[in-house]
């Protein structure tokens, strides 16, 4: 036996049990949310010397544990990209100008329901949620508002849309073009992740097969045409505010991954044509080390599943780059002040877990969508991280502690069981439709709530340490004229726009929709120039393609 086994041992039996019989520990166990034990010391044989090549590497080289660049923040600090987005095409354009002038790196926009929906804001669908929970967005001409004076050359956006992706990017594409940019020199990332929507957020509009088909024809036309852009951002944020573990949120995410690259491939696209391109976004949740550990674990099973299962060539196809936002899920109304320190820990826990951009949530978003100031502190909270704490000076600086790679070893072994269970169900496709990811994330958000509920899990100011409190002041209100002043504006486009020309379009899409095989996005793009609305356009192919029905699982 080692030395150090030989100290350990000594040290268990005449030192640590001996202060646990003079003192009980504060739990009968430690676990982490995904359920993986937490020992009180961990040792040398968590990262043992022999195995350092195959499970941890170096950065910007394969596994990629411990990062997908070589000089991670020593180059440059990750992206910084506050998700924002509300009311008016014009009350968000000058959010988007005073996020820029407070530092902010790169734009992020969240667009309401009913565009997320594919519904115009003037359909009876759409009544009383118009710029609700992000801005609304119809047409050509509200992109435009949205956008005006933005340097879209220079600045990389990302937009959290699915359903209605394609038409979202064909309407960003218009706007570069007016303003004299280029497909090749736009940047940034539309979310277009359509398997979580069945699984955990619900804004879908077709059925999976010609939501694949618009997803692998997005893949194609930006790898001929937009090559600077990110066609997908993979989510397991949406999977872990829904209720999932840690080892979940990876596993279902790389398990989507592995769907569309497989669709990709049916579709007849090369796998080093397009997977470089390929981009994730996760969520950040209080266990710090736990969530650390949760991206490196991601990188390196994802490295594996591209090399050895779809025999990419490419470094860049093998790279998990991702996206972190902070978790909403536990932001708390009350004692909202906390949330500070809550988005502060997640936000250090995403850079030391290797994030290439990164949301910060602000301290009232659980009672309205945020204020300036909230919003300003927010993304203060992230420079503070890079100038001031020191931990983007040193690649993966946490990388080699005994726990860490314990717990990235541990999380990487339930994920992947996870990816393999969904393949014996015959891919992420028919395991939705059995309910299988459905049910595994409501048990296991049935069991944190118990855990709420009868105090194992304690969440600061809601089940222990109340105070009584007053009603909230200053937060942002959403002007309820929106809705009213977004039909009055669609009513002035249908009747000054080429209505012939638009209707013209619309076929146009309707055939290449009936037509296997034609790519969708060049014809939406031509719908998009003819100002056809977002909901003209989304009608259009569900006249062809029908709407899904949800399969409940209970």
């Amino acid at each position: 036996m080692s030395d150090w086994k030989t100290a350990r041992d000594r040290w268990q039996t005449s030192v640590y049990e001996k202060a646990r019989a003079r003192s009980a520990e504060r739990k009968a166990e430690f676990r982490t949310s995904s359920g993986l034990p937490v020992p009180a010391v961990d040792t040398p044989d968590s990262a043992p010397a022999e195995a350092y090549a195959e499970r941890l590497g170096f950065p910007g080289e394969y596994p990629f544990t411990r990062g997908v660049q070589p000089t991670m923040y020593r180059g440059r600090f990750w992206t910084m990209r506050q998700y924002a987005g509300f009311g008016s095409a014009e009350e968000s354009n000058r959010r988007y100008h005073y996020l820029l002038e407070s530092g902010q790196t790169g734009l992020s926009v969240a667009f309401d329901l009913p565009t997320q929906m594919g519904r115009d804001a003037d359909s009876p669908r759409a009544e009383g949620e118009v710029g609700k929970v992000g801005v609304s967005i119809c047409s050509l001409r509200d992109m435009e508002t949205l956008f005006a004076g933005i340097p879209l050359a220079e600045v990389s956006t990302s937009m959290t849309i699915n359903a209605t992706a394609p038409v979202l990017l064909c309407m960003y594409a218009a706007v570069g073009e007016k303003t004299g940019v280029p497909l090749e020199t736009l940047s940034g990332t539309v979310q277009n992740d359509i398997l979580k929507e069945y699984i955990a957020r619900g804004t879908y509009i077709y059925p999976p097969a010609p939501s694949l088909r618009l997803i692998t024809d997005l893949f194609a036309f930006c790898a001929k045409k937009v090559p600077k852009w990110n066609p997908i951002s993979i989510s397991g944020y949406h999977i872990r505010e829904a209720g999932s573990t840690a080892a979940q949120e990876i596993g279902f995410t790389l398990a989507d991954g592995v769907a569309y690259v497989q669709a990709a491939l049916d579709a007849g696209l090369a796998v080093d044509d397009f997977a470089g391109r390929l981009s994730f976004f996760f969520n950040v949740h209080n266990n710090f080390l736990e969530e650390v550990a949760k991206f490196r674990a991601a990188r390196r099973l994802w490295a594996r599943l591209m090399r050895d299962r779809f025999h990419a060539k490419d470094a860049r196809s093998q790279m998990l780059r991702f996206h972190a936002q902070t978790a909403g899920s536990t932001l708390t109304a009350q004692q909202a002040d906390n949330n500070v320190v809550r988005v502060s820990l997640q936000a250090l826990a995403a850079v030391l877990g290797g994030c290439q951009s990164l949301h910060t949530n602000s301290r009232d978003e659980a009672l309205a969508l945020p204020s300036e100031d909230a919003v300003r502190l927010a993304l203060r909270t992230q420079q503070v991280i890079a100038h001031e704490s020191g931990v983007a000076d040193a690649v993966d600086p946490l990388g080699g502690s005994y726990l860490l790679e314990r717990l990235t070893d541990e999380l990487e072994a339930k994920a992947e069981a996870y990816v393999k269970r969904i393949d014996e169900l015959g891919g992420m496709v028919e395991a939705i439709q059995h309910g299988y990811p459905q049910g595994e994330i409501q048990n296991a958000a049935y069991e944190t709530q118990r855990q709420l509920e009868d105090g194992r899990q304690v969440v600061v100011g809601v089940n222990q340490f109340q105070v009584k409190e007053g009603p909230p002041r200053g937060l942002l209100r959403v002007d309820e004229s929106v809705g009213q002043v977004q039909r009055e504006r669609l009513g002035a486009l249908r009747a000054s726009r080429n209505g012939a020309a638009v209707q013209r379009s619309l076929g146009g899409l309707r055939t290449a929709a009936r037509a296997a095989g034609e790519n969708l996005i060049p014809p939406i793009l031509d719908a998009v120039k003819a100002e056809a609305t977002l909901g003209e356009i989304s009608d259009a192919l569900r006249e062809v393609f029908g709407e899904h029905r949800e399969n409940v699982v209970l």
